[in-house]
């Protein structure tokens, strides 16, 4: 078993620990008869990498969309670095400024540049100029590794580099927590490391995270907690060691004996 990363202090400035990044609180969600997200109470603390994992269907992607109200939800609150999650308008936009997403498909922009599709945001949205924009871009680009790809269009390169442009581009807003949902399931096998070994990165340096995953390689390295969700509901969660080896539940336990003997 891999040993959990330690995380580094000096990267980031110190956040409050009394004041949560994230809270959902008995979050319900429906679509139609389908009850997708069942009472949830989920806090993610600074810095905190929260790793989601659960059988297909059980509410993990809905969970993790709603944290920037890309999916309502019928009742509950949410809120983020102590703000409740606006309905809609500018405030719900600057919300989003703040919590940076990343997908299963990349989602970048096919007529545009590696570059000029993590410019985008930054020069629109922030107002920064384009030769500060495009100087911090680069600086991302190298960051996860594909700096000597920023001319080519998104066509032009393998899903794991289009993934970590993505990345990139996500963190070119200066997040204050990043959301992934499932972002290596769309990926050929040998590409999935080159997009775990930056998110783990970005977890040794401190940045809060939460990680709808299959990975559970990635989720026992890197993960501070793993919440496991089945039925649109939490079951369990617990520290990776303790989970991975203890789990509380027998759904947890079955879920584990499935996948972790494939």
């Amino acid at each position: 078993m891999s040993s959990p990363i330690t995380k580094t202090s000096s990267v980031l400035p110190p956040a409050p620990v009394d004041v949560p990044m994230v809270r959902l609180e008995n979050v319900e969600k429906h679509y139609g008869p389908l009850h997708v997200l069942q009472n949830i109470n989920l806090t993610i603390k600074p810095r905190e990498v929260v790793v989601i994992i659960g059988p297909s269907g059980s509410g993990k992607s809905t969970l993790c969309r709603t944290i920037n109200r890309l999916e309502t939800i019928d009742s509950g609150v949410i809120s983020v670095d102590g703000k409740e999650l606006p309905a809609e308008g500018a405030a719900l936009a600057r919300l989003r400024a703040e919590v940076g997403m990343v997908f299963q498909s990349f989602n970048l922009f096919a007529h545009k540049t590696i570059l000029e599709n993590i410019m985008l945001a930054p020069t629109k949205v922030r107002k920064i100029s384009r030769r500060q924009s495009e100087a911090e871009a680069m600086k991302l680009l190298e960051r996860v590794g594909i700096s000597t790809q920023a001319h080519k269009y998104p066509a032009e390169l393998s899903g794991g580099q289009q993934q970590r442009a993505a990345i990139a581009r996500a963190l070119a807003m200066n997040p204050k927590v990043m959301l992934f949902d499932e972002p290596t399931s769309a990926l050929d096998p040998e590409m999935v490391n080159e997009v775990l070994n930056v998110m783990t990165d970005l977890a040794n340096e401190g940045m809060t995270m939460l990680v709808v995953t299959h990975e559970m390689g990635f989720a026992r390295r890197a993960a501070d907690r793993v919440v496991f969700m089945d039925q649109g509901q939490i079951v369990e969660q617990n520290t990776p060691v303790e989970f991975f080896d203890s789990p509380q539940t027998e759904r947890a336990r079955s879920f584990l004996s499935s996948v972790l003997t494939h």
